[in-house]
């Protein structure tokens, strides 16, 4: 799931992708069921080169293709998974971060935790959590807010996509953000319910133990030229299921 800047009744069905781009850098899209009363906003804690600039990543309207993660599991017929403050001053002289339409959101890369004060305060979270997180202080965040009426009722968000620079462009990993906050605070273990699903295309080595392979490629189940070249059309896709109690933190493949 992710983390929210209020509170939320429900969260389930949760998709992501993940697939390795150019120069280092990495795609992700995020889609999943949300109940709640609330304005609010998502944020995913992304692993970014310190000191990278506000346009740093960028974000990819999949409104177009809103049933991405519907057509995804065509590609596997088979079951689809193996059981498997001090700041404050500083920043009230920098310029409020800009927000970008991506269909249904408006989308800010915040650069650091610092930051977060140069967004409307309904989106962001109690500085007192990223307390509990002191492994994210030199992350940036990827930032949904759910336009007005949007977040009051149950609903399939549409697919959330963007390509962010990795703190290690070298790395061989493909980076899941699942760490939860979905209250205000940060708990050692949470419930997951997600599907994750990748493409092994920038040299990752994936445990197959945990990855089911696709039958077919990409092309021959997706609408490959609706992915704003997120998706490679020559290449399969793997998928794995990740539910139950588990340790709160993201996953690296």
């Amino acid at each position: 799931m992710c983390c929210f800047s209020r509170h939320v009744d429900l969260v389930s069905n949760t998709n992501i992708f993940a697939r390795s781009s150019k120069q280092g850098r990495q795609f992700v899209v995020y889609s999943m069921n949300i109940q709640t009363k609330e304005d609010l906003a998502m944020i995913l804690p992304i692993p970014v080169p310190s000191g990278s600039p506000d346009d740093a990543v960028r974000f990819i309207s999949l409104k177009g293709y809103a049933t991405f993660f519907d057509d995804m599991p065509r590609g596997f017929p088979q079951p689809r998974a193996k059981n498997g403050n001090k700041d404050i001053d500083s920043l009230s002289a920098k310029p409020k971060l800009p927000v970008v339409d991506v269909g249904d959101f408006g989308a800010s890369f915040v650069p650091s935790i610092r930051d977060f004060g140069r967004l409307d305060e309904r989106f962001r979270l109690p500085e007192a959590a990223w307390d509990q997180l002191p492994r994210y202080r030199d992350y940036g965040f990827a930032v949904f807010k759910l336009k007005e009426g949007e977040a009051k009722k149950q609903q399939k968000v549409h697919p959330m996509a963007f390509e962010f620079p990795r703190a290690n462009p070298l790395e061989k990993k493909l980076f899941f953000p699942t760490v939860h906050i979905h209250d205000g605070k940060v708990h050692p273990e949470a419930e997951f319910d997600h599907i994750l699903y990748c493409q092994a295309t920038g040299g990752e080595t994936l445990p197959m133990r945990e990855w089911v392979e696709s039958f077919q490629l990409a092309s021959q189940f997706l609408k490959v030229d609706k992915t704003e070249g997120i998706v490679d059309g020559a290449s399969h896709c793997h998928v794995r299921a990740v539910r139950g109690k588990r340790k709160n933190e993201d996953i690296l493949v």
